[in-house]
């Protein structure tokens, strides 16, 4: 009776099954080791105020969808041997230089070893010296609507094949600060693009991407223009959205 609890109890650590006197004993399935996020909130220019608020949503996200968000405001993260424990790099409204050129070497080979990338909002206003990171990125931000900055839009849904946009409708109409882009990547797939006619404002015309992904240099890369208000990480469309970008790029 000992032997037959004790290899229950392997079977229970090691999620195997046996024949035990002729019944097979299945093992519990054990949870999956939750994976690691490195959200990235440096700024070195203008600092939005709903950063909080998106670390907040996304540690929340986590909590219910198996992964664990550690929130960093410091580039000396970015070295190959700490990049590595990190399935996924989130840059949360970053602005303008924040990584050093030892620091943008130790993120590229983490990309080429397979990482993955998800930006948020200003992430496009974001190391414009660095064209790898352009490319990665997507665009750089060029300007946007102003007096007021933040309005009510209209956002075609183009494909609704990617979990970050299988939930939405085929118009999605949202109050968000909408970015204008220049140094367009060509070789993203556009997810979501803005309606010009329903705002002022826009300087794009009819090709106005507003959510995109790709494979890059060996690994994934996603990008969305939303977060620029607190309201939008309380918004269940817009936080869905970022979790199906979240998904993506964990290879879920």
């Amino acid at each position: 009776m000992k032997f037959i609890k004790s290899i229950k109890l392997i079977i229970l650590l090691f999620s195997i099954s046996i024949t035990v006197n002729g019944q097979e004993i299945k093992a519990t399935p054990q949870p999956k080791k939750p994976d690691l996020v490195l959200v990235f909130t440096k700024t070195d220019g203008y600092r939005h105020e709903s950063i909080t608020t998106g670390v907040k949503a996304l540690r929340e996200l986590g909590r219910k969808n198996n992964f664990i968000v550690l929130r960093t405001e410091s580039s000396e993260d970015f070295t190959q041997e700490n990049l590595t424990n990190y399935q996924l790099v989130v840059f949360l409204s970053t602005t303008m230089d924040v990584l050093d050129d030892s620091e943008q070497t130790a993120f590229e080979n983490y990309i080429k070893s397979g990482g993955s990338f998800l930006g948020i909002h200003a992430a496009t206003d974001t190391e414009y010296d660095w064209p790898w990171y352009g490319k990665l990125v997507g665009a750089y931000f060029e300007s946007h609507p102003s007096n007021p900055n933040v309005k009510e839009a209209k956002i075609s849904v183009l494909t609704k094949d990617h979990s970050s946009t299988a939930h939405l409708k085929d118009t999605w109409t949202r109050n968000d600060e909408w970015y204008n882009f220049k140094s367009l990547n060509p070789n993203v797939t556009t997810v979501l693009k803005l309606d010009e006619t329903s705002y002022e404002g826009g300087t794009n015309g009819d090709n106005h991407p507003i959510a995109w992904y790709h494979e890059y240099d060996g690994g994934r890369a996603y990008y969305t223009g939303g977060g620029h208000t607190n309201e939008s990480y309380t918004e269940p469309d817009f936080v869905n959205h970022l979790l199906g970008a979240i998904e993506w790029c964990l290879k879920r």
